[in-house]
């Protein structure tokens, strides 16, 4: 490590990091440092949370990585996935296979696309810039953001409903749980669903270094929450005899219908932070803490659904029915140690899966609309009014609608964004990028394009996403019938519109020539890390 003379500050940074940050960066830096122009970012691109993290910054270790996917996966709409598919036919076996299945093929863009923010520090709306434009990046970011504040509906509304658990019997048959069919709910859970929205505020006040507390503390009490539920199933069923014996309800053509869009939709579970992944990535201490973290995703989510199907299975030999959502079986469990718990435990893995996975992409893509305006909070706080709107209780009205409408239909909107960020890094700029330029509206920057906007990804996002909206609106009941290649595309919508619109970006981009452009050496904030 070099020692770092006297210097001004960087204009960049406050001038207590900018020493910090010279530190990381490349042992050739001091020798090219003579050669660079002056660098001012440009005001209008850059605050506090959107510029590169510090060597201080890079906390989180392959254990807490790890931890953070153990909070993200502990959660109900996880529980409800293996489950929603043997509604749907399949045998328990086929459900669990799906889902790790998915999972094992996301973890490759997932990796992929966290390796950026490792090396560079930077967030995902920076890391867009790079392929989208300067002032394009808004438009993925916003479309990720705006998955995000519909995902922190569902969430807050499942909180919601553990609050209602706690109420007194008087009230929860009180005139205020009637049903208004205008509202879509009752006013009783509509307002549990408000005060649990509120709640979750005051953690988000703190920022990621609260998420990654949070996070860390949380995954062994998660951990072990769950493995009393499922010991619990097991002893009071007298063993999984009953999940062991569900069979598949399909013949083989049948099983394949349904195979390839539910596994489109478990891609789609974890699509969003597999796209935005490098918001927590740029916090990594190195690529082998980040890759390692990741690892344990296709594993958590598997045992978590095993979990989910054996307890769900054994509530037909307990209970005499079937019980899928684990909010009404804490209820009937009963009992007030056991009450306590189950609501501690249930709040715990909302706030956990919530807060990470739905709140930090939509404040960072707001923060980076307009950085002078938008703080992190200010961010999170118009996330979770948007997370109202999209009246969540609707979407979890049915096992279909979950599967088909929502996880499958966002997806469209994912997918392209993913392939053309990562063709981009990969296949264009081959993992080099230039910090200054990411920063910079100069019309001579590497990824200022056309007035801020590359038109070769917005063409090739486009051309992703519309062969997918007549299965899309088919789904919503907005056209009766479309032709049966609009059905198979939208069944395999993330698949489709991924490779297509990152395969379209690649092509016109070399048949344009707009190939990456040289990068300064001893760029001063470039991280080591590669």
């Amino acid at each position: 490590m070099q020692h770092v003379s006297k210097t001004k500050s960087h204009p960049f940074l406050p001038a207590r990091k900018y020493s910090r940050l010279t530190l990381m960066a490349s042992s050739q830096s001091s020798r090219n440092d003579s050669k660079l122009d002056p660098f001012e970012p440009d005001p209008t691109l850059t605050n506090d949370d959107l510029r590169p993290t510090t060597p201080a910054e890079r906390t989180f270790s392959g254990w807490e990585m790890a931890s953070l996917w153990i909070g993200l996966v502990v959660g109900v709409p996880s529980y409800y996935l293996a489950g929603s598919l043997v509604d749907l036919g399949m045998a328990w076996w086929q459900g669990i296979a799906t889902v790790v299945a998915a999972n094992i093929i996301l973890l490759v863009p997932l990796i992929l696309t966290g390796h950026p923010g490792t090396r560079y520090g930077i967030s995902f709306p920076v890391l867009a810039r790079s392929s989208f434009g300067i002032r394009g990046a808004h438009i993925p970011t916003l479309l990720r953001a705006l998955v995000g504040c519909g995902w922190y509906g569902i969430e807050t509304w499942i909180g919601g409903e553990a609050i209602f658990i706690l109420l007194p019997q008087f009230i929860k048959e009180s005139s205020s749980s009637q049903f208004l069919p205008w509202l879509g709910t009752s006013p009783l859970e509509f307002a549990c669903f408000i005060v649990f929205w509120v709640a979750q505020l005051t953690i988000v006040w703190k920022g990621m270094e609260g998420i990654r507390e949070l996070e860390k503390y949380s995954a062994p009490i998660l951990i072990i929450l769950t493995s009393c539920l499922l010991t619990w199933a097991y002893v009071k069923a007298g063993g999984f005899g009953h999940m062991l014996s569900i069979s598949s309800k399909l013949s083989s053509s049948e099983f394949w219908a349904l195979f390839f869009p539910s596994l489109t939709a478990n891609i789609s579970f974890w699509a969003t932070l597999a796209l935005n992944i490098p918001d927590f990535t740029r916090y990594a201490r190195s690529q082998t803490d980040q890759i390692l973290g990741h690892a344990g995703l296709p594993i958590f989510m598997g045992a978590f659904t095993f979990v989910g199907l054996a307890v769900t299975s054994s509530t037909k030999v307990i209970f005499g029915r079937v019980i899928s959502n684990p909010i009404q079986l804490l209820e009937r469990i009963g009992g007030l140690t056991t009450m306590i718990l189950a609501i501690f435990g249930i709040s715990l893995a909302t706030i956990t899966t919530n807060i990470a996975a739905n709140v930090v992409a939509p404040a960072n893509a707001l923060v980076n609309l307009s950085p002078s305006k938008f703080t992190f909070r200010r961010g999170a706080l118009l996330t979770a009014l948007l997370g109202i709107a999209f009246q969540p209780w609707r979407l979890l009205q049915s096992s279909e609608s979950f599967v088909y409408t929502w996880l499958v239909g966002y997806s469209a909107l994912l997918g392209p964004i993913g392939g053309i960020v990562l063709a981009d890094y990969y296949l264009i700029r081959k993992t080099d990028l230039s910090v200054r330029d990411l920063y910079s509206l100069s019309p001579h920057g590497a990824y200022y394009y056309s007035g801020g906007y590359n038109l070769a990804a917005m063409a090739a996002l486009l051309v992703g996403i519309l062969p997918v909206i007549p299965g899309f609106l088919q789904n919503v009941g907005a056209v009766s019938r479309i032709p049966e290649t609009f059905v198979v595309i939208y069944n395999n919508a993330w698949f489709f519109s991924f490779f297509l619109a990152g395969f379209l970006y690649w092509s016109v981009s070399v048949l344009t020539g707009k190939q990456k452009k040289s990068i300064l050496p001893g760029d001063p904030l470039l991280p080591g890390e590669t």
